[in-house]
């Protein structure tokens, strides 16, 4: 990576506004970077379907933060609907594969590059409901470990961030009565995209280039929270 180049990243999943995908956008510039925004919505540096879509060329991004990714595929593993099933897979895990690999080739050429994806601790703790969801981002960890391994000696590093349920546009958008459920079923409440920015931007920095194929969890301490009745009591 050369002094005077500037770190170009690209993040995808970026139009919505008040989701995590604008947050990374706002952390990475901060941080100094030329950050491009790719999403199936308009508004973006480029409009495309990652699952189906023609990419650009993307050999000269140093930073790629697979963040898109579906969230909208309900139903119950006994049940569920292959469509819906493949339709999952095929955004969330082959589509950030897709772009991975459209950025991966120019990082390694040049010797220099961070990759990071957004999983979920859905992926680590599953999320009733929510089957395919789940296996997406699990699958998405295999996909960061393996690159990881794959990278070692190139100067190109992979990780991923698992958020909790976080207070971005989309799940706002829920019904009141779901947020609030969640909210206080939460020890420290939903986590706030910028949360999950911070853990993104610290595996991004030309600086953690010794740091691969690890998993950062950020939920507010809810993988710590037992629920117990006692919980008020100790935390007084």
């Amino acid at each position: 990576m050369t002094q005077d180049r500037k770190v170009r990243a690209l993040v995808t999943g970026a139009a919505r506004e008040g989701g995590i995908g604008a947050a990374i956008v706002r952390r990475l510039e901060a941080e100094g970077m030329t950050v491009e925004t790719l999403d199936r919505e308009p508004g973006c540096t480029y409009q495309a379907d990652i699952a189906t879509g023609e990419l650009p060329p993307l050999d000269d991004i140093d930073v790629y933060v697979g963040n898109a990714g579906l969230t909208t595929m309900f139903g119950s593993a006994h049940g569920f609907s292959i469509d819906r099933w493949e339709k999952d897979l095929a955004v969330n895990l082959t589509g950030t594969f897709r772009v991975l690999q459209a950025c991966l080739r120019g990082m390694r050429e040049r010797g220099f590059g961070r990759i990071v994806v957004v999983s979920s601790t859905a992926g680590t703790q599953g999320l009733p409901g929510q089957v395919s969801y789940s296996t997406s981002k699990a699958g998405l960890l295999g996909m960061v470990k393996t690159v990881a391994a794959e990278n070692v000696t190139t100067g190109v590093t992979a990780n991923a961030v698992l958020p909790g349920m976080t207070a971005s546009s989309g799940v706002l958008s829920m019904p009141p009565e779901i947020v609030d459920a969640w909210n206080e079923s939460m020890p420290g409440g939903l986590v706030r995209p910028e949360d999950i920015a911070g853990a993104v931007a610290f595996f991004a920095s030309p600086r953690t280039s010794r740091i691969t194929g690890q998993i950062l969890t950020v939920d507010g301490g809810d993988e710590l929270n037992t629920r117990s009745v006692t919980s008020t009591m100790v935390r007084r």
